[in-house]
């Protein structure tokens, strides 16, 4: 990312539930675990070239209604948890944000052709060899 993007919190659909994570019987009764959703398209966040990009990196992470949804329950409060589901999508978008290197067209070196040739002659040879030769 070229430069900084700020996500509008009000953007970012928080849930917290019940968690089978780390905690002992105090996962039981705290709801540490939390559901990050992010809905890129309608993002006021991106213009539509970025906007482009980051559907277009995610499509195979997004639901049937356009959300990126992370699931952080590695900590054991909600709050470790909350910072970790942000510094992941900000990753995922940062990550989709990079826009790919076009590819330039070369030519093959003249040695590598060589090489090429030279190789498939060899190949040739060796088949020509296992033949049966003609009983004259």
């Amino acid at each position: 990312m070229s430069r900084a993007k700020r996500i509008p919190e009000n953007e970012l659909g928080i849930q917290r539930v019940r968690s089978g994570g780390p905690g002992g019987q105090n996962v039981n009764k705290t709801a540490s675990k939390i559901v990050l959703r992010f809905n890129p398209a309608a993002s006021s966040a991106f213009d539509d070239a970025e906007r482009a990009l980051v559907l277009a990196a995610l499509a195979g992470r997004l639901t049937t209604e356009g959300d990126l949804v992370i699931h952080s329950s590695e900590h054991r409060s909600a709050e470790r948890n909350l910072d970790a589901a942000r510094s992941r999508l900000a990753a995922a978008l940062r990550q989709a944000l990079v826009r790919p290197k076009v590819r330039r067209a070369t030519r093959p070196t003249r040695s590598s052709g060589v090489r090429r040739l030279d190789a498939k002659r060899q190949r040739s040879e060796r088949k020509r060899d296992r033949r049966a030769s003609d009983p004259d």
